[in-house]
């Protein structure tokens, strides 16, 4: 079940508030150009969603637990601590993810400019100013 797995309900819990950030922060980027907007929105969405594994001590001595996290996490937390060997392939992932969310958004704005190349040539199939028999109509409250 869902609710037993804490791991899953983690992760879904995670991806849920991911998908806020990311939605609130393109919404908050109203004011840029769409290519950049893309850009920033994609490459936060790589940082935030790449994994990495991550290992911490028990109290018990010798042992260990192991899992997934987000990349960006245990960078954030292997700097804390001051464990450069978790940290260094950590960033790098983070990095990794980075770039490829800049690659998707640049891929989105391309196809997104292409389908809109496309409607303004269709667009420009049509007259320009409405025909000289029919005049302008001004709307009229009440």
């Amino acid at each position: 079940m869902l609710i037993s797995d804490s791991m899953a309900l983690l992760w879904l819990t995670y991806i849920a508030l991911s998908l806020v950030v990311l939605g609130s922060g393109y919404l908050g980027l109203a004011f840029l150009p769409r290519l950049p907007r893309l850009i920033i929105t994609w490459m936060v969405a790589g940082v935030m969603w790449i994994p990495s594994r991550f290992r911490l001590p028990l109290l018990d001595e010798g042992e260990f637990y192991s899992g997934f996290a987000p990349a960006v996490m245990v960078a954030g937390i292997a700097l804390l601590e001051g464990n450069s060997g978790s940290m260094v392939p950590a960033a790098i992932l983070a990095v990794i993810g980075a770039l490829a969310g800049c690659a998707v958004g640049v891929a989105i704005w391309w196809w997104g400019r292409r389908t809109t190349d496309m409607s303004d040539t269709q667009a420009q199939d049509w007259p320009a100013s409405p025909p000289a028999d029919r005049k302008r109509r001004e709307p009229m409250l009440g």
